[in-house]
């Protein structure tokens, strides 16, 4: 059966919230614009993309609604409903949820390109709490869930959506609550989850280390475009006074790797595109999540920040994440031989230069080897950068390093959302010039050169055993390929901080640090960097503390770096 419900009244007809409160006028503006947006996107995308030239009878083309749906407790949940025309039914049906912040017109380029190029029935609908839908935010909670299974139950009965054939689609949080979904919805035979998380509390508190960047962006796009429900109020608040239990709390049922064995169970084919740069969910998790998946999969990595790699593609542009979801879909929900069915799984392309895709069976083929550096000890020479400390074949041990804590050094992880995206679209690294790093607040090594090039693929850990001055204290491990006069590029990074630890008692920490894929000029080697700030994160690092890396012989000081 096709829609039954009218659309709304159109923008200024009457009132559409009442918020009171600071800064309410604000939102309330704010959240006015998907009404005033939606006729002129609607209209754009329906003369670009729905009104080809004409051609034969018959041909698919599709029609866009603005409809309510009401969820299950009432809630209404604003949506795009994309129908395919000129095929008849039933139609494989999918269900996107909006990103964070986001409406529902964040999709309609690309849900109008599935319904009419492939004849999808397309519901793309606002998330609880955001812009023109109802409710409050919750976080990806059990109401987010039950609001997706609502919005299936309305499509099934308000348009001719094959019940058998249902998939999930989302951008970030979207992404999310579509595999969160899909582990209690088994109507759900497929989903693509493009910049999402599988741990929440991996995302956000890498390395037991507040991500600020993250949460502050997070924060601030909750409150300007949407209601906060109470459990993202009670981590807000108790955010700002220090305390990141709460977060820590919620992140279990909000997390598809605690749901892992019930996508499983269900058999749900699951597709994954993630940016090696991402800044709010970080890839480590990622990859992780996918290798405990024992469905029909597929994970695609490519340069980028979050959701940097499918933007364009959502609006409808040509994109490869976008054609590879649709491949996805089209195999798993229509039974099409494609693409899907060639190659390996896992594609990744690198994170620098302009290489191509390749393809491997799982994540760990993406590794061919790994070779391990020992580091000898660190100098605090400033200026001669190479004798900084060695990259050795043989353990060094016996050695003791410190430096002081408090003050930041050249070395930075970059900014969210702006150091990915320049490494994407212009190749330009987050950089450093290496002779600048304060070898008083640092621990440097460099490596061998590689005359030829070598492609760095896969996970680099590092072992260190640390002695803090203070029972919390944060330290950051870098990366860098280094050309011949000191400059580098990051590859690579992870956060740590010490947490209740015993001031002079040494720890041992085993860090992975972010996966990647990274093309190592000829002549250039690797460095790595341990400081104890970052701009990025919450530091516990005070201005007279000191941290001492040493190398004893049960735990020597190494990197470990896969190579392809």
């Amino acid at each position: 059966m096709r829609h039954t419900r009218k659309a709304p009244a159109p923008p200024g007809s009457g009132p559409v919230f009442a918020v009171g409160g600071p800064g309410s006028g604000l939102r309330a503006s704010v959240r006015l614009l998907p009404r005033l947006l939606s006729c002129v996107l609607t209209a754009v995308v329906a003369a670009a993309v729905l009104t080809p030239a004409p051609v034969a009878a018959g041909t698919v083309g599709a029609t866009i609604g603005y409809e309510t749906i009401v969820s299950h407790d009432g809630t209404e949940l604003r949506a795009k409903v994309i129908t395919p025309t000129g095929v008849e039914g039933p139609h494989p049906l999918l269900v996107m949820p909006s990103a964070w912040g986001t409406p529902h017109l964040l999709y309609v380029g690309a849900a109008a390109r599935l319904a009419h190029e492939s004849g999808y029935q397309v519901v793309a609908y606002t998330s609880r709490g955001f812009w023109d839908s109802g409710g409050e935010i919750e976080v990806a909670g059990p109401e987010d869930r039950a609001d997706a299974s609502a919005v299936i139950d309305w499509a099934l009965e308000n348009t001719d959506a094959d019940p058998d054939r249902i998939g999930m689609a989302g951008i970030s949080y979207g992404g999310g609550i579509s595999l969160l979904t899909a582990a209690e919805d088994d109507r759900v035979r497929a989903v693509a989850s493009l910049s999402g998380w599988a741990d929440l509390a991996a995302s956000l508190y890498p390395g037991e280390t507040v991500d600020t960047q993250s949460a502050e962006l997070l924060l601030l796009a909750g409150h300007l475009t949407g209601d906060p429900g109470e459990a993202l109020t009670e981590v807000g608040t108790e955010y700002r006074r220090g305390n990141i239990q709460p977060a820590l709390d919620i992140a279990p049922d909000r997390s598809a790797a605690t749901k892992v064995d019930a996508i499983n169970a269900n058999g749900t084919a699951v597709m994954m595109a993630h940016a090696w740069n991402d800044g709010i969910f970080p890839v480590g998790h990622i990859t992780d999540f996918y290798e405990e998946l024992e469905v029909p999969k597929r994970l695609m990595l490519s340069p980028g920040d979050h959701a940097t790699q499918e933007l364009f593609g959502a609006a409808g542009l040509p994109n490869e994440v976008w054609e590879a979801l649709g491949d996805w879909f089209d195999h798993h929900l229509q039974g099409q031989d494609n693409e899907t069915d060639t190659g390996g799984p896992v594609h990744v392309k690198p994170n620098n230069g302009r290489g191509d895709w390749t393809s491997h069976a799982d994540w760990s083929s993406v590794t061919g080897d790994a070779e391990r550096y020992y580091l000898a000890e660190p100098s605090t020479d400033w200026f001669r950068w190479r004798s900084s400390g060695a990259m050795e074949a043989e353990p060094s041990t016996g050695w003791s390093h410190g430096f002081r804590t408090g003050i930041g050094t050249s070395a930075e992880s970059g900014t969210v959302m702006v150091s990915g995206a320049l490494q994407q679209f212009f190749d330009i690294p987050t950089g450093v010039l290496l002779p600048t790093v304060d070898r008083y607040r640092a621990a440097v090594w460099t490596g061998p050169a590689y005359p030829d090039g070598v492609r760095v693929a896969g996970t680099p850990e590092v072992t260190l055993t640390l002695t803090p001055t203070a029972k919390d204290q944060s330290v950051y491990v870098y990366l860098y390929a280094v050309d011949g006069d000191g400059t580098g590029s990051l590859l690579s990074h992870a956060p740590r901080t010490l947490r209740d630890a015993v001031p002079g008692e040494p720890v041992t920490v085993d860090a992975e640090l972010a996966p990647v894929v990274w093309d190592v000029p000829a002549g250039h080697r690797l460095a790595v960097v341990v400081d104890s700030r970052d701009a990025r994160y919450r530091n516990e690092s005070d201005i007279g503390d000191r941290v001492r890396v040493t190398s004893p012989e049960d735990a020597p000081a190494l990197v470990t770096v896969p190579f392809a």
